[in-house]
This record gives C-alpha cells, structure tokens and sequence, in this order.
C-alpha cells in the first residue's frame, strides 16, 4: 500500500511508473485500461476498452446494475470558472453560504515561459465503492439502490462528521441548521426526483463542461466518451479503489 502511495504523489511524471496486474484488473472491471500519469502524477489517466470487445464492461454493469447509473463527464479544458453552476447549485439545494456541493478549483502551471491556468471542477464523485458510506455509524448516507447516487438521511446523521473525513474528495459539509452533513444528490431530490432529467450545474454551465448522463445507457454521450478508444478519460485518485462516477476529458 505505501509503494502505491508512492508512485500516485510521485511529482515526475516522466519517470517510469510501473502498475501492477492488480491494479490494472481493477480498472478493467470498469472497462478501462489504464494509460500513464496526468498532471505531476496526481491523477491516472485511463482509456476505454471498446465495449463489444471487452468483458470487462459486461463485468462492470453486472457488478453495479443501476439502471439508470446516472454519471457525469467533466470537460475540464472547457470550464472558464464563471462559477455559474456553483450559483445554479446553491439556489437549487438551498446551500448555505458557509456551505458547498460543487467547487473549482484553479491549478497554475508555468512551462517554459509560459504561465497557464486551468480549472477543476469537482463534486461528490458518487462512488461505486464509497468510503463515507461504510464509515458512517448510523447508515445516515447510503448507497442508493436504483440509480447509484450516494445519498444522505439528514434525520439519521448525529454530525460526527466522520463521513467527511473518510470521503477522498472533500466534497462534503455540515450543514448547521440541519444538524446534518450535506453533499451533491445529483439535484435527485431538487430535479431528478420531480420528472427532471438534468442537474442544476450542468443546465447552468455555458460552456457545456458538465454532462449529466446515464453510464448504463450507451446512447448518452457519457458512455460514447468513455468507451471512444480516441480519448483519453481519467478519474480522480483511482489509487483508493473507490471507483468514481465523474469522468473527466479534454476536447
């Protein structure tokens, strides 16, 4: 485990990275083939197994049946940090002021004598294999059966706040007039739930960054994305095994 660690903080890519079988079989199991390392190391990229050559698609969709198993791309390259769809999320879920469901984050790179700035947009990442859920002591978030969505119980959260120290993206609060720690639905109590079929943040964004799609659907472009062999898609801290939902792309 602290050899993985290792090479995932790793700050020279170009070093030579090697990737265990047990690793690689991990990602297969989601269809995707792991490729190298982006961004300094931090994050691995992978690339789509083409869906009627592989099984390990079949694997994937048998191992996690949600249907619809609701997903989103990120466009990352495209996001111009307007904050638009933070604005549309915290009107949608009445967020707090003191609180959060999405954020950008802004990273500067200077190659060369060139000074570049790109932004992340990052969320709860919905995982197949959510830390916060097997941390929290009271079931108050939970994996919903249906569509995937890991979801919270505000009447059986007692704000221990341990979810939000188990979850790997920081992508959690504690919402003070609840009592209760509060994080990304996917809009499924706010839209999704009420005959909506898209979120908030990505009717919001102007730039087509944010698409909300369902990964059990091979029509939707986030399945198309993925499972293109011409792009290359990575998720975030792929490292813990927690197999995220939100994918991310440059176009």
């Amino acid at each position: 485990m602290k050899r993985l660690f290792e090479i995932f903080e790793n700050p020279e890519p170009s070093k030579d990275i090697i990737i265990t079988e047990i690793e690689r079989r991990e990602f297969l199991k989601l269809g995707l083939l792991i490729t190298g390392v982006f961004a300094g190391g931090s994050i691995l990229t992978v690339s789509s197994i083409v869906d009627r050559a592989s099984a390990a698609t079949k694997m994937f969709a048998e191992e996690h049946p949600y249907k619809p198993h609701y997903s989103m791309l990120i466009k990352q390259n495209l996001c111009i940090d307007c904050e638009l769809c933070m604005e549309a999320c915290v009107n949608t879920n009445d967020v707090p002021n003191y609180g959060f469901r999405t954020r950008i984050l802004e990273r500067t790179h200077e190659p060369g004598i060139e000074r570049k700035t790109e932004f992340i947009p990052i969320l709860c990442n919905q995982c197949n294999q959510p830390p916060c859920v097997t941390a929290c002591p009271t079931k108050a978030t939970y994996k919903d059966k249906t569509n995937g969505i890991v979801r919270m119980d505000s009447y059986k959260c007692i704000g221990c706040k341990t979810c939000m120290t188990a979850c790997l993206y920081n992508a959690r609060y504690f919402n003070e007039s609840r009592r209760a720690v509060d994080k990304c639905d996917f809009c499924f109590e706010a839209r999704l739930s009420k005959g909506e079929e898209n979120v908030a943040c990505s009717v919001a964004c102007p730039a087509g960054v944010r698409i909300f799609g369902d990964l059990a659907d091979k029509s939707s472009e986030v399945f198309r994305t993925i499972h293109n062999l011409e792009k290359t898609v990575w998720v975030q801290r792929p490292e813990t095994g927690a197999k995220p939902n939100v994918f991310y792309v440059k176009v």
